[in-house]
């Protein structure tokens, strides 16, 4: 998109550079716009949009709002057959398995902003939490996942105090980071993804260790597929760009499962694609499969949310909200003059303690 489109907001900046008459159609902040998940870099001055590679907490006017959604319309109002679309669901794994062979592990960029988002992540580290090293503190609730594993002494990451579980782990952008800073002894990872190339890339990373991370290769669409650790055993479940990719018929049941895995008091940590993301409104016309459901060139697929959606699927699983944010920004490309209009989902919620958790 560049500074001179039709867009509603950039003529506005303009206008406001020029004039400084009137307020922009396009309010830029507000005071009571919740603190910045990613940073606190507002734009109060349209004249210095290119100062900065990121602008936090854009707030779109009701005309820029239609125009996107007049857009996402256009671009799905031919949608591929009927007869075409299973291919993506049932086939996922191998579109996937050729995303991870094709690009390896230089797609992403390593997630450090992790813990700036999440610090759940770093929650073990207060006063007090866990219990004594090398005492096992999961209680073994009756549930078909457990019954494998319950016939064995012990699983990966079983003498772990604290546990965190990625699910899509890709080529391990969040993997190593968060191994890198989990010194800490009594602190485990698992993580999965359900393309074997993609779990090859992170177990053959130089920053593998077995001893504080288990990667396995899962799908976790699969209702008959078990974990290799028990229900109730995690601190943590991070979601981070996954949910997006899993057929939208398909994702209460998903979120139902890994809520299963959750401790009482344990946390899910969520971002993923928003509705009218910029990556939604660039799809041409025969890319959609549902409604907010696109497949990409590549055979892989995304779906984009709105805070209503995340909220239900979390708390239909029986998890509390703690934060469910739509966060919108401008992503800006100061040596090319072009500004992008980005829009992502970031939630936490939290498995209640039995009969005590409000």
């Amino acid at each position: 998109m560049k500074l001179k489109s039709h867009c509603t907001f950039f003529q506005t900046l303009s206008s406001i550079a020029r004039k400084r008459k009137t307020g922009p159609q396009c309010r830029l902040w507000s005071s009571d716009r919740p603190t910045a998940p990613l940073g606190a870099r507002i734009l109060t001055d349209p004249k210095k949009v290119f100062e900065h590679n990121m602008w936090d907490h854009v707030q779109w006017s009701h005309q820029e709002k239609e125009d996107a959604r007049k857009k996402a319309i256009e671009n799905s109002c031919v949608q591929i057959p009927l007869e075409e679309r299973d291919k993506y669901d049932k086939e996922a794994g191998k579109y996937w398995d050729e995303f991870y062979k094709t690009h390896q592990n230089k797609f992403f960029k390593d997630r450090n902003w992790l813990f700036f988002e999440f610090p759940e992540l770093l929650s073990h580290r207060r006063e007090g939490f866990g219990v004594e090293e090398g005492q096992c503190n999961v209680a073994v609730p009756a549930s078909k996942n457990n019954e494998t594993w319950k016939k064995m002494n012990t699983f990966p990451g079983s003498e772990a105090t604290f546990r965190i579980f990625e699910v899509g782990c890709g080529a391990g952008n969040s993997v190593f980071p968060i191994v890198n800073a989990l010194k800490d002894k009594g602190v485990f990872l698992y993580c999965c993804d359900f393309s074997p190339q993609a779990v090859e890339l992170v177990k053959t990373h130089q920053n593998y260790s077995r001893v504080r991370c288990h990667a396995f290769v899962h799908d976790v669409c699969e209702e008959a597929a078990t974990f290799p650790f028990p229900d109730e055993s995690l601190d943590i479940i991070l979601l981070v760009f996954v949910l997006s990719s899993i057929h939208p018929e398909r994702m209460q049941g998903v979120v139902n499962r890994l809520t299963q895995l959750l401790k009482p008091g344990g946390t899910l940590l969520f971002r993923d694609y928003g509705r009218y993301d910029l990556s939604q409104l660039r799809f041409k016309r025969g890319r959609c499969l549902s409604e907010n459901f696109y497949v990409r060139g590549d055979g892989t697929c995304v779906y984009f949310f709105t805070k209503d959606e995340v909220h239900n699927l979390f708390s239909n699983a029986g998890l509390n909200e703690i934060q469910n944010l739509e966060d919108r920004r401008l992503q800006v490309n100061r040596g090319r003059g072009v500004v992008m209009r980005r829009v992502w989902m970031q939630s936490k919620y939290h498995k209640p303690l039995a009969h005590s958790d409000p």
